[in-house]
Parts: C-alpha cells; structure tokens; sequence
C-alpha cells in the first residue's frame, strides 16, 4: 500500500517505486532533471509534489514532517511550484527560474523547481532552460510536467529522465473521492465513470452540482443538433457558457490582485506616480484578459471531452465491442442515435472534435472553431 506523501498517486505503482529509489539515493536512480508525462489527470502535478517533498523529507516522504507539509502546500522556501494561468510561460520567467535553480537550497537537502506547465514553455523559454538542465547546481532539481514528451522541445526533452503515469481506475478513483473527500459511494462511482479516470475532474463534478449540471447540457448537444442554425445556435452557446464560467472563475481573484496592486501603488496617496501605476494597471489588465482566455479555452476544452466521449460510446454500441460506456445514463438515447449513423460517420465526428482542440490550441478563435465542429458533427 502505498502510503505517505504518496499517498494519493493512486494506480502509479510503478512510477512511485521509481521515484522512491531516486530518493533513497540507489545508484543510477536519481537525476538533476526530470520529465512526467501522462494524460490529464493521470496526477503529473501531484507526482511533482509528492516527489518535491520527498527529496526535502528527512524519512523519505512521511507526508507528517514540516517538511512535507510545507512542501505540499507550496510553502516550502527551496521548492519553486509554476503553474501558469496564462497561455504561455515566457523567457523572463524562466529566466527567474534559471536564477532560483543556481541558489544553494536555504533550509533543504534540494532546491526544487517545478514546473507544472512544461509544454506552456516558449521556444526561447526552453532556450533559457536548456543551459541550466546541461549545467545543474549541484544540489538542484528540475521536475518537468506535460502531457506527452513531445510537448516539451526536443533539446530540453533529452536531458530529462522519463518517467510516465497512468489513467487511474475508475475503482481507484471513486475510492480516492470516498476517503479523501467524504464524497457517498453512488455519487463517488457516478463522478470516477464519467470523467473517464480523471481524479481532478471526478472531483470537481463530485462536489459540484452547478457542474455536474453544465455537463448535462453539453452531452444534450448531440441529441438536439439539426441544421445550419442549430449548429450556429449550439456553437454559440458552448462558447457563452464557458465564458461565463470562465468569468465565474476569475471575477474575485482580478479584483483582489487590482485592489493589492492599488495598494502598492499608493493610489490615493501623495507618493502616488501615475505614469508608472497607469503602465502596471495596463499590464494587470493584459494579464487578467490573457488568464480569462486561457480558462475559458479550458472549460471549451472540457466540453469538447465530453462530447467525444459520448461519440465513443456511440461507436461502442454500433460495433457491439462490449465495451463500458462512459455515460451509462444516456444509453437509451445514444442507442437510438447509432441506429441512425454509421461508424465511419461516429469515427469522423470524434476526428472533428480532436480537430477543434487542435484549432484552440493554434490560437483558432473559439466561436469559429466550435462552429465548424458543429457543422462537422451533423454533417457526419
């Protein structure tokens, strides 16, 4: 049984055995520069962590001491977390991190930089990178997360050591939410099916009813499309929705950040200096504009998730693979709808989905993207 800091990388036997032998220190085990890999919500970010606070733990990753507290809640003086919340991580942060990393750690065994968003790194973000992963600190750690290895710049990509994590089991995850998050066992197995092994996801629709809702309505889109105007109208509200949650999300924290900005600009005082304040608040609002675009693209990305798994199960049931439906729900529905298409016209709708995440990822702007999926989806 796994236990400690480990505790909660639920399904990643393997790749915990491997970590905890870096940080035992056998030979060949450990690395200055690490890359996990794994789909979304295979726990990358978590792995990270428990891994981070592992190297600073003084048993290995008890998951009690101070250390592994601190380093947990990102708290931890020698352990850097970077998630971005923008679309990109540019050079001069990561020349920041470059610097962090040739610190000497200050109350640690490592210092630590995790980034959780690899494959967010500019080209000339990895070229900043690129020297301080060739030319470690002697008691530096770099741990790297993306989806896949092709996500990261193949210069950076080689210098990393490996290491790739699983989808969880539905089992294993309804579990997790069971004892870690007091979630009933119905509820609990409902939320570990429909998220298709992905913790954080099976979680947010656990405890979320405004969300489990949102995604009841996104699945009704197969079921009601027709017609240019129905594409149109569908496309529209998808893309309103989660702007909405997009603004949901992000109304408090832009306020919060422009009221402490306020503050350290002395607005209202006598030291105040507006052209500079006028020229940080312009960039605080840059930030907050690009934020709300990457977690509204995110919440399209979630939509558009759904939708191709609820194609999967319409091609499950049409070449009778006895495969488990994602959406056991909705069988009726979507056996009525494969009886009317193909599985060549089911395995071009999925291409289309894939093909809109493609597009969002190039920078497509979303309206026109949905739409063009839309359209793709009752055309077949």
């Amino acid at each position: 049984m796994i236990e400690g800091v480990w505790a909660e990388l639920i399904g990643q036997e393997a790749a915990v055995a491997t970590l905890q032998r870096a940080v035992a220190g056998e030979s060949h085990a450990m690395s200055h520069a690490w890359l996990f890999t794994g789909p979304p919500g295979s726990g990358r970010s978590n792995a990270a962590r428990a891994f981070a606070a592992a190297l600073q733990c003084r048993f290995d990753g008890c998951g009690e001491c101070k250390d592994c507290r601190t380093v947990l809640s990102g708290a931890h003086p020698d352990v850097t977390l970077v998630r971005t919340e923008m679309l990109s991580i540019g050079v001069d942060e990561v020349r920041d991190l470059v610097r962090r990393a040739a610190m000497s750690p200050t109350l640690g065994r490592w210092q630590v930089i995790v980034v959780e968003d690899a494959d967010r790194v500019t080209e000339r973000g990895a070229d900043a990178l690129l020297k301080s992963i060739e030319e470690p600190a002697p008691r530096t750690v770099w741990v790297l997360c993306a989806p896949t290895p092709e996500d990261v710049v193949a210069t950076v990509r080689s210098r990393c050591r490996m290491l790739t994590l699983q989808t969880p089991s539905v089992a294993a995850v309804a579990q997790l939410l069971q004892t870690r998050d007091g979630i009933e066992p119905g509820l609990a197995a409902y939320a570990a099916q429909v998220s298709q092994g992905h913790v954080g996801r099976a979680r947010a629709l656990a405890r979320d009813e405004p969300a489990r809702q949102r995604r009841a309505e996104v699945l009704q889109i197969p079921l009601k499309l027709s017609g240019l105007g129905g594409c149109l109208t569908a496309a529209a509200w998808l893309v309103d929705a989660c702007a909405q949650e997009a603004a949901t999300a992000t109304t408090d924290l832009d306020a919060r950040e422009r009221r402490d900005l306020e503050e350290a600009l002395g607005f209202g005082t006598k030291g105040a200096r507006p052209r500079q304040a006028q020229a940080a608040m312009k960039e605080l609002d840059d930030q907050h504009k690009a934020r709300a675009k990457r977690v509204q693209r995110d919440a399209i990305d979630r939509a558009l998730t759904e939708l191709t798994g609820f194609y999967r199960d319409l091609l499950s049931i049409q070449t009778h693979s006895g495969a488990g439906l994602v959406n056991p729900d909705l069988q009726p529905q979507i056996a009525t709808l494969a009886r009317k298409s193909t599985p060549e016209s089911t395995l071009r709708r999925i291409d289309a989905l894939l093909g809109c995440r493609t597009a969002l990822e190039g920078n497509v702007a979303p309206l026109l993207a949905v739409e063009a999926t839309m359209i793709a989806l009752v055309e077949g």
